[in-house]
């Protein structure tokens, strides 16, 4: 990202206000000043079944609009992707389960998008869709291929049976291997694997961990995500959690379940590259890196969430509403960052990846006006205690750190 002078006294074109928060207003502001914007995410919405640990935006039995919803994500992007300058990279379709559209309908929005793409003369880099393993057929393997999918990430969670019941996930997991048999020979070779560690209810949490990091490592994927379960507000699981149907995992074995994470991936040959997130050298995911270093990114779909030019803003979250606009979809809420936001979400991104961030971009964090201080005081205490660390000119967190994360990064906001 390039770096943002704030001390010089002059005014800055992303430092302009908007009149009153709408998709039309942030693209007058591209249009205006040339922002670049690197990446478009999708949001589908349609799953068979909503898992009840899941808050993102979803929907199920109601099939029947599935149809409505390519036509209807297809004109968003013809009102927007024109209007974007060259420099989409990425992008990423995301859920919900796209996977669980029609063979039909993913065609039509796959081959949509990437008609809309190369008419404005963008040359994308990598191109990621998300997927049930239960969806992935041949047929389906063959249409994300010839669509122009580079990028597939399964979500296997676990392969202990128990530990998916838990989860309410109905797959098998061997449909795991399968589906990515399937997209191999189809020709894609980028495959990620989401986990989950800290499932409530298993006897021998770190031996079932040791086996789901066992199992994956033996498919050879080229990235995994392990994220610890979180119990997130208005969801059945909370629920669950609340009236003590379930208990969650004690915070110290939950510690140990990481480190395990981060031992077990290192001696497979992957990389840590982010708090959650493991790579094969030069399979880092473009687009979730975008996100992390502040990159410019335009949403389409009920609920996708857009970032320009500390601009952020989310579409509105009801397949109605969505379905009934024309053109670019009506926002649900929008937020324009100012000078002191804008560095906290600097610190708050780029403390997640192993990378850190620079000394310049830290040295002016804790020089604005109302939150600098502090900042530069929670900097100092966490460095005293060894949770941030200073490695060729960027701040970053240690490996004891990244069990803290969230202490840490929350001082710095």
């Amino acid at each position: 990202m390039p770096h943002l002078n704030v001390f010089d006294g002059t005014k800055h074109p992303g430092d302009s206000p908007v009149e009153s928060g709408s998709a039309e207003d942030v693209l007058r502001h591209v249009e205006r000043v040339g922002a670049v914007v690197q990446g478009i995410y999708v949001h589908v919405p349609f799953c068979v079944h909503r898992c009840h640990y899941c808050d993102f935006f979803t929907i199920a039995g109601r099939d029947e609009y599935r149809g409505r919803y390519v036509d209807r994500v297809l004109s968003e992007a013809a009102a927007a992707v024109p209007r974007l300058r060259q420099g989409i990279e990425t992008i990423f379709i995301g859920g919900g389960t796209p996977t669980h559209l029609p063979p039909r309908d993913l065609s039509r929005l796959l081959l949509g998008l990437r008609t809309l793409l190369a008419a404005g003369g963008h040359s994308l880099k990598e191109w990621t869709i998300e997927a049930n393993p239960d969806t992935i057929t041949p047929q389906l393997a063959a249409i994300l291929a010839e669509s122009g999918v580079t990028r597939v990430s399964l979500g296997a969670q676990s392969f202990d049976l128990d530990s998916l019941r838990v989860l309410q996930r109905h797959h098998q997991p061997s449909n795991v291997g399968r589906a990515m048999e399937f997209l191999r020979d189809a020709g894609i070779e980028d495959l990620s694997l989401d986990l989950i560690f800290g499932i409530p209810g298993q006897a021998a949490p770190l031996d079932i961990w040791d086996g789901d990091l066992d199992a994956a490592i033996a498919l050879s994927p080229t990235h995994l995500s392990c994220y610890g379960l979180t119990y997130e507000a208005g969801t059945p699981l909370r629920r669950r959690l609340d009236v003590g149907d379930i208990t969650s995992v004690c915070e110290d074995i939950e510690a140990r379940l990481y480190e395990q994470a981060m031992d077990r991936l290192a001696a497979a040959g992957f990389e840590q590259y982010e708090i959650s997130n493991w790579a094969r050298p030069g399979y880092q995911c473009r687009h979730n890196l975008g996100y992390w270093r502040n990159a410019n990114w335009w949403p389409l779909g009920p609920s996708g969430s857009g970032h320009v030019d500390a601009r952020r803003w989310r579409n509105v979250p009801r397949l109605g509403p969505w379905l009934e606009g024309k053109g670019l979809s009506p926002i649900d809420s929008f937020e324009q960052l100012d000078l002191d936001g804008r560095f906290g979400e600097i610190l708050m991104l780029g403390l997640r990846l192993n990378e850190g961030v620079p000394s310049k971009q830290v040295e002016e964090a804790v020089l604005t006006p109302d939150r600098g201080p502090s900042r530069k005081d929670a900097i100092d205490r966490h460095l005293a205690a060894g949770l941030l660390v200073w490695q060729a000119d960027r701040l970053i967190l240690s490996s004891r750190g990244r069990l803290l994360a969230d202490t840490v990064i929350g001082d710095l906001l």
